[in-house]
């Protein structure tokens, strides 16, 4: 099972439970998932943040540092999820590359429409944002190998 938050067409976020990722675009395409607030049934998959999980070493015990292996369910889970991720991210910004510190300045100052963006910036560019106080999130992509 997984757990993906869904957004309906009037913005509401809801948490649903899913055999797996192709159960829930079924579902979506079908119109069978439905708001439990307003009963809208044009849904998507909303942004939401990688769940990440422990190695265990018993039933219940969370190995600490443990490395993961690359058939471990847990890393592939969150390697999809940054799939997904980058997807959203991609449908719904712009694409600005190395030109992001620059855009994210002038949206930042008022001197662009406030916007969704995405690029690259380099760790320097990136800390010194930071310290500007512009609003930002790093992304870890995942690779096409990956």
């Amino acid at each position: 099972m997984i757990v993906i938050d869904v957004k309906c067409g009037k913005g509401h976020v809801f948490e649903g439970w899913f055999k797996d990722n192709a159960s829930f675009e079924e579902q979506v395409e079908a119109g069978a998932l439905a708001c439990p607030e307003c009963g809208n049934t044009n849904t998507s998959r909303a942004l939401m943040a990688p769940r990440l999980g422990g190695m265990r070493k018993g039933k219940d015990e969370v190995a600490p540092n443990a490395a993961m292996s690359p058939q471990d369910p847990t890393l592939n889970d969150y390697v999809e999820a940054l799939y997904e991720l980058k997807k959203h991210v991609e449908e719904n910004s712009d694409y600005v590359g190395d030109k992001f510190p620059d855009e994210a300045r002038k949206i930042h100052y008022g001197e662009e429409e406030p916007r969704s963006i995405h690029g690259e910036a380099t760790p320097e560019e990136a800390e010194e944002l930071i310290e500007e106080g512009v609003d930002f999130q790093r992304i870890p992509w995942p690779k096409p190998d990956a």
